[in-house]
């Protein structure tokens, strides 16, 4: 060990930290006041290109999951998608639907397959247009972000109305819930009940609270979590590594809940009845057909990645055949790791750059 790196690795985090959370910098573009909640529903964001780096090419549109903060994305300087998009030239958009609260209890999964993800999809796709360009955009979402996304297109195109889209990215999403080791046990114990017992818990609290949900996620690594202080002794000379534990830390401590209504929908339609696996979804009266995504896919899933497994993510390659390439491939990390882990920098980062730069449009 680097006994002056540990030095003043201990040092700096005793003052504060060693990770830059500095976030890049970004202007708001819209904001949408969809569904019945008083006040935004989502705002849109554009982040500001960066020094001596001329944007080129459709812009991309981050599509975050519920439960996670949108700066996921923006982790930490020199491990951001985000700053590493826009140093390869991509126009950058996200949407943020902020922290959920009661009085968003009765929202559901088509407030955003209806509702968010195709209205700032058309709002990027306008600005794109006004910018001079085709008025088409890369969509990328991670985890139940992805969802939303493979859902929003296929809605749109099912429907006959499709969305400017050119690309879909669709990280850690799982589709396959029976793929699922830590859940699996569950769905027979959910089926006998009815899934009543839980339901009585969402119900009555108007949402699964952000707490709980930043538990959830650290006992899917929870030996990961025990063996964190020894991690940390073992590598104290080691700046990026205790950087990007700080960062995840700071993420936890950051995590969203649930609206009551879209936790009760994940519950029953996708654990309990497993009905994405089958390639369609019922919401709002109608069934969603995965078969209508009709833009190339690029699904992409976590070698260590216990809350969406490789066989949960790669099953929906399968059912989106009305795409006209679907492309799968795998990288180191666990859910967060295979988006922003220091792995992802030389794996799935090179993934998704190669997949925009093969369809520029």
């Amino acid at each position: 060990m680097d006994l002056v790196a540990a030095a003043v690795n201990l040092r700096d985090k005793t003052r504060g930290g060693v990770a830059d959370l500095t976030r890049m910098s970004r202007d708001r573009v819209g904001a949408t006041m969809l569904g019945a909640r008083r006040g935004e529903s989502a705002v849109l964001y554009r982040y500001r290109p960066v020094a001596g780096v001329v944007p080129s090419g459709a812009p991309i549109l981050l599509i975050p999951p519920l439960g996670a903060p949108d700066f996921a994305y923006d982790l930490r300087r020199g491990c951001s998608l985000v700053e590493h998009l826009l140093g390869t030239g991509r126009t950058v958009f996200l949407v943020d639907y902020g922290a959920q609260s009661f009085s968003d209890r009765r929202r559901g999964m088509e407030h955003w397959v209806d509702g968010i993800v195709p209205w700032a999809v058309r709002e990027v796709a306008a600005a794109d247009a006004a910018d001079g360009g085709a008025g088409r955009l890369h969509l990328l979402g991670w985890s139940i972000g992805g969802v939303f996304s493979l859902l929003a297109v296929a809605a749109a195109a099912d429907a006959g109305e499709p969305l400017p889209v050119l690309t879909l990215t669709d990280v850690a999403a799982p589709v396959d819930i029976a793929a699922v080791p830590m859940v699996a046990p569950l769905r027979p114990l959910a089926a006998v009940t009815g899934g009543r017992g839980l339901s009585a818990v969402y119900q009555a609290l108007g949402s699964f609270p952000a707490p709980i949900v930043s538990a959830a996620f650290q006992l899917t690594a929870v030996d990961r979590l025990v063996t964190k202080p020894l991690t940390l002794l073992s590598r104290l000379d080691d700046r990026d590594c205790l950087a990007q534990i700080e960062a995840v830390d700071h993420l936890m401590n950051n995590m969203h809940g649930y609206p009551g209504r879209v936790f009760g929908q994940i519950y029953h339609l996708l654990l309990r009845n497993n009905d994405l696996a089958d390639g369609k979804l019922v919401l709002s009266g109608r069934s969603i057909p995965l078969a209508a995504v009709d833009v190339p896919v690029l699904v992409l899933a976590g070698l260590r990645d216990v809350i969406a497994p490789l066989a949960a993510v790669e099953k929906v390659t399968e059912l989106l055949t009305g795409s006209p390439e679907v492309r799968f491939a795998t990288a180191p990390g666990g859910h967060l790791g295979v988006l922003t882990g220091r792995d992802a920098r030389t794996t799935s980062w090179v993934h998704i750059d190669e997949f925009l730069d093969d369809h520029r449009g």
